[in-house]
C-alpha cells in the first residue's frame, strides 16, 4: 500500500495511527502500530509570551545581544537536544516531550495572537471557539462525560482576551476555579467559600428548604424537580466526594514540594488530579511572561518555577500511567524578540515576537525526544518546517480522536470545520505534526 495514497481521514479511520510508527511483521510486512486516542489535554498557557531563546531554543553562539547571561544551554536525556540552562529538571525529561522550534504566525499583538494560537483561525466575522471549548463539545456532556466538575477547567483565571467558547455558546465556557491552590485552603469559586465551614453550608441548605414553600405547594411541577436535581448536584460538588478533588492536602508533602509550593506548581498538581478524575481539558494560565523590562531578572525567578512544575507534572503523569492518555501542550501567544533591548527604559527587556517561537508537546501519543523545525542562528526566522497554529491544534485534535476536517456544530447551521483547511499565506507549507504522531 502506498502511504501517500491514504487521505488524512482514512488515517483517522484506521485508528489514529502514529505516522512512522511501524513494526515489521514476521513475514517482513510492515504492520501499523495503532495508538489509542488521548483522553485529556493539559494546556500550560504561558500568558504574555515566553522567550524561546531562554527556554527551548537556546542560541549560545549568538552573543550577549541575544543571549544575555544565558550562554550555557543544558544537554538533555534526548540525544542532540539542548534547552535553556535554567531548566535542569526538564532536561532530564526530554525523552517525554518534543519541541517545535518553528512556530510562526507573524502577529505581535497579545489579543490577536492569543486568538490565533488558541483557535487556529485568523480573525474574521465569526467568533471561533478555542481548542478547550472544541474538546468540551466533542468530549464533554454531549458525548458521555458524567463528571460533576465541568469538562473544561481553567486554573485559576481566564485571560479575558477573547471568548474561549466563541459561537459555541456558554455551555462550553470554561469553569475558572479562582482561588490559589498554593494557599492552605484552595477556595474554588462556587465550591469552597471563604470563611464558611461545611456546617454553615449545611445550615444554609436547611434554611433554603424551609423557605421553599412554593416547591412544597406544587410537588408535581416538573420544573421544580429539575431544580431539585440541580441543587443535589451542586451540593454534591460543595459537600460531597467531588470536592475532595480540590483538596491538595491529600497529596504527599514531598510530591507537593517537588511541584513547587507556588501557584504554578500547585496548579500543575491540580491539573493532574483533574485529568485523573476524567476531566478532558484543563488550562493552566501561567502569568508573568510579558517581560518588556528587566527580562533576565524575571527569568531567574520564573524559570525555576516552570522547571519544577512542568518537569514534575510529566514525571508524575508517567509514573501513574497517565501520560500516554494525556496530552501536555506548553506555549504562549508568541515568543519574544531575540535581540535584547538593553537601552532605557527597557533595561534588558524582550518585546513581542510572532515571527518565530517555540511550543512543546508531550504525551497522548505524541513521540518524545524530538525537535520539529528549526530557526536561524539568532532565533529570528524559521528556516525549516514552519508550523502554524492550526497545524498544532489540528494535530492535538487528531490525537484526541476528533477529526480536524470534520464538521463543527454551530448555532448558525453553517458548514464549518473543526480546523481551517485554507488560510491565505499559510496553506502551501502547512501540514500536521506527522513526524511526532
Amino acid at each position: 500500500m502506498n502511504d501517500s495514497a491514504l487521505t488524512r481521514r482514512e488515517w483517522m479511520k484506521l485508528g489514529m495511527m502514529g505516522a512512522g510508527a511501524w513494526a515489521v511483521g514476521t513475514h517482513g510486512i510492515a504492520a501499523p502500530v495503532v495508538r489509542k486516542p488521548a483522553k485529556a489535554v493539559i494546556q500550560i498557557w504561558m500568558w504574555g509570551g515566553p522567550a524561546h531563546l531562554d527556554t527551548f531554543d537556546p542560541k549560545p553562539d549568538a552573543g550577549r545581544d541575544y543571549c544575555g547571561a544565558f550562554t550555557s544551554p543544558l544537554a538533555t536525556n534526548a540525544d542532540g537536544i539542548r534547552i535553556g540552562e535554567m531548566m535542569p529538571l526538564l532536561a532530564k525529561q526530554a525523552d517525554k516531550y518534543s519541541i517545535i522550534r518553528s512556530m510562526t504566525h507573524g502577529n505581535n499583538g497579545h489579543e490577536t495572537a492569543a486568538y490565533i494560537v488558541q483557535t487556529g483561525r485568523q480573525p474574521d466575522r465569526l467568533s471561533w471557539p478555542g481548542l478547550g471549548a472544541i474538546v468540551s463539545a466533542f468530549r464533554g456532556y454531549d458525548h458521555g462525560y458524567k463528571g460533576l466538575i465541568p469538562p473544561y477547567v481553567v486554573l485559576t483565571t481566564t485571560q479575558g482576551r477573547f471568548s474561549e467558547c466563541g459561537f459555541l455558546g456558554p455551555k462550553y465556557k470554561p469553569f475558572a476555579t479562582g482561588g490559589d491552590p498554593a494557599k492552605p485552603r484552595f477556595e474554588v469559586e462556587g465550591v469552597i467559600a471563604a470563611g464558611i465551614s461545611d456546617e454553615q453550608q449545611k445550615r444554609r441548605r436547611e434554611l433554603l428548604h424551609k423557605l421553599d414553600t412554593l416547591g412544597r405547594a406544587m410537588p408535581t411541577e416538573i420544573s421544580f424537580h429539575n431544580l431539585d436535581r440541580c441543587e443535589e448536584q451542586a451540593y454534591e460538588l460543595i459537600l460531597g466526594d467531588s470536592r475532595k478533588i480540590f483538596d491538595l492536602s491529600q497529596e504527599k508533602d514531598d510530591l507537593r514540594d517537588r511541584y513547587g509550593r507556588n501557584t504554578f506548581g500547585q496548579s500543575c498538581l491540580m491539573a493532574r488530579r483533574l485529568v485523573e478524575q476524567g476531566v478532558p481539558y484543563v488550562t493552566i494560565n501561567y502569568k508573568g511572561w510579558d517581560t518588556h523590562k528587566q527580562h533576565f531578572e524575571t527569568m531567574r525567578r520564573k524559570l525555576p518555577e516552570l522547571d519544577a512544575g512542568f518537569a514534575t507534572l510529566l514525571d508524575d503523569l508517567h509514573q501513574r500511567g497517565l501520560l500516554e492518555s494525556t496530552i501536555v501542550w506548553w506555549g504562549g501567544e508568541f515568543g519574544r524578540t531575540p535581540k535584547v533591548q538593553w537601552e532605557a527604559p527597557w533595561n534588558g527587556g524582550r518585546n513581542h515576537f510572532g515571527n518565530c517561537f517555540s511550543a512543546v508537546l508531550a504525551g497522548g501519543g505524541f513521540t518524545g525526544g524530538h525537535v520539529v523545525g528549526q530557526s536561524d542562528k539568532t532565533g529570528s526566522e524559521v528556516v525549516e518546517r514552519p508550523v502554524h497554529p492550526h497545524d498544532l491544534l489540528g494535530s492535538i485534535c487528531e490525537r484526541m480522536g476528533i477529526d480536524p476536517e470534520g464538521a463543527l456544530p454551530n448555532p448558525m447551521g453553517q458548514d464549518l470545520k473543526v480546523m481551517p483547511e485554507d488560510i491565505p499565506g499559510f496553506t502551501s507549507e502547512s501540514k500536521r505534526l506527522a513526524e511526532i504522531m
